[in-house]
């Protein structure tokens, strides 16, 4: 496996972590965000910016996830 630059965000309390252990959610897009050390995720921007935390539904690329909104909502 190559190495990863895995974004400081990217651990427990992660949204984005949580739904891909879950399956939830596609290697790619967690390897394009999360294990890149968090490059152009809007989700880190956001955070780091203004404090903001985004709902565990909206991906790094700032789109909402209708299947992961609706995991989110039962769980």
């Amino acid at each position: 496996m190559e190495k990863k630059d895995v974004c400081r965000w990217y651990n427990e309390t992660s949204g984005m972590k949580r739904a891909y252990d879950r399956g939830l959610l596609d290697r790619k897009l967690i390897e394009e965000y999360c294990w890149n050390g968090g490059k152009g995720c809007v989700r880190k921007k956001r955070f780091e910016e203004e404090g903001y935390v985004s709902p565990d539904y909206i991906l790094p690329d700032g789109t909402i996830d209708e299947k992961l909104k609706r995991w989110v909502e039962e769980s």
